[in-house]
């Protein structure tokens, strides 16, 4: 038996019942990242940095020729001249592959910035804006999985900003222009907030607003406990359908009575690009349309996923880190079950990777008698598969999409199989810990509470399993 220490969670904690003036908040939000360099250790820092500069150069020259179009940005672009201009925001049709719209209303209206710069400007400030949400994102990842220490955090977010770049999913959010890591980095960032915050919900709201996938998030709040929140998040969502109602009362009634169902608007299920469930069941059963199998499919998945995800928030006691499981299940669950999830969708790999690395650095901490590799071995089976960039190497051309082979079935839907075996470890794992004779969780230093009511007394437990 090892004793280890409680740390407090900063979510699970009482509002303050005098809370700082904003504009102190926001000098120590602004001064929290210099800070945070400064605690960090020197030389580590400095050969991160190094490492991380020579990626991103490297990724530079990779990018320039690959032809980076950013096509999505374009279409962007488009939809808020569309709103700017009062043309008819789903009639567009942009780029050489004749893009339409595809996102709500409101999405629209918030793209009409983008029409006061060029488009080589744009190309530049997005693909900088997207690295400082990848940067966000490995930063609220961390906080997340309460690891590492937090002086070393620094040193992670700039390996994650300067090497990320070349996961697949976030690769492709960079040479289309996409705009999911600006959703995911909205929706952790709700989420590693405290319970006790009133607006808690509000971004998860106005990321469902934007791309109605992260609406799953606030269901995942419902089910844990978080009551208000999840609440919060629908009434802001319903904010959004209303201003985008009021604004475009056209566009809207359109989008929410014809177009939101017109699959072919986003493209075709079968082809590789699309790494849902839906997708996968169409290349396997080699058609367009994988009908009843795939729906059946989905919605077990979507149980499945909410009912492991629901269950590891809820395991708090007998779980480390079992806010971030559940928030990754939820995720996961989020992108298996949507009709065309695309690569790029798959951002949320990157917290995903910090959680099996926290597992995975937890096991090899322990004494060698009680390792396991399992983690470790998770954690690089999954690195690799977001590095791959399989579904690409083993795309066939044209209708071969739909007579693949087995042997071409694996890697064209590599992501799905990803996802349900992150499902099934997360379902392994708390049952493990469950199953461990009632004993309490493991708290190491710097680690977050996993749930409502977590326990804030020290608690000893078994070193390993």
């Amino acid at each position: 038996m090892t004793a280890v220490q409680d740390e407090r969670s900063p979510v699970r904690t009482a509002p303050d019942p005098s809370p700082a003036p904003l504009s102190d908040r926001l000098k120590h939000a602004l001064d929290a990242p210099v800070r945070a360099l400064r605690e960090a250790p020197r030389r580590p820092l400095l050969a991160a940095s190094a490492v991380a500069l020579l990626s991103l150069v490297v990724y530079a020259v990779v990018r320039h020729f690959v032809h980076t179009s950013m096509v999505d940005m374009i279409v962007y672009r488009a939809e808020g001249a569309a709103v700017a201009n009062g043309t008819d925001l789903y009639a567009l049709r942009v780029t050489e592959w004749k893009l339409p719209a595809t996102y709500p209303p409101f999405a629209a209206m918030l793209f009409v910035p983008t029409t006061w710069f060029g488009i080589p400007f744009l190309r530049v400030a997005i693909t900088l804006g997207n690295l400082g949400l990848l940067a966000l994102l490995a930063h609220l990842s961390f906080k997340l999985a309460g690891w590492p220490r937090r002086e070393l955090r620094p040193i992670g977010v700039i390996l994650v900003t300067g090497c990320g770049v070349w996961l697949e999913p976030v690769f492709t959010t960079l040479r289309y222009g996409q705009i999911n890591l600006a959703l995911a980095c909205l929706i952790l960032w709700d989420l590693t907030r405290s319970d006790a915050r009133r607006s808690k919900g509000m971004a998860i709201g106005i990321a469902a607003g934007l791309k109605l996938t992260p609406g799953l998030f606030a269901v995942y709040l419902l089910i844990t406990g978080r009551v208000r929140a999840a609440f919060v998040a629908g009434l802001t969502f319903l904010g959004t359908f209303l201003i985008g109602l009021v604004a475009l009362p056209d566009a809207t009634w359109g989008f929410w009575t014809k177009y939101l169902y017109d699959s072919s608007r986003v493209g075709k299920t079968e082809i590789v690009d699309n790494q849902s469930l839906r997708g996968a069941f169409a290349r396997l059963l080699h058609t367009a349309d994988p009908g009843t199998v795939a729906t059946l499919a989905a919605g077990l998945t979507a149980v499945a996923g909410l009912f492991v995800a629901a269950w590891a928030a809820r395991s708090h006691h007998w779980l480390p880190r079992a806010e971030a499981w559940g928030i990754c299940c939820a995720a996961v669950t989020a992108v298996l079950i949507s009709p065309i999830s695309w690569t790029h969708h798959w951002v949320w790999c990157v917290p995903v990777l910090v959680l099996l690395g926290a597992e995975a650095s937890v096991e090899h901490a322990r004494p060698a008698v009680v390792r396991r590799v399992r983690w470790r071995a998770v954690f690089w089976a999954t690195l690799v598969a977001f590095l791959s960039f399989a579904m690409w190497a083993a795309k066939p051309l044209g209708p071969a999409v739909l007579h693949m082979g087995p042997l071409r079935q694996l890697p064209t839907s590599v992501y799905p199989w990803v996802g349900l075996c992150f499902l099934l470890a997360a379902a392994i794992r708390i049952r493990a810990r469950r199953r461990a004779g009632g004993a309490p969780v493991v708290r190491l230093p710097g680690q977050r509470d996993g749930g409502p009511g977590a326990a804030r007394e020290r608690q000893q437990a078994p070193a390993a399993r």
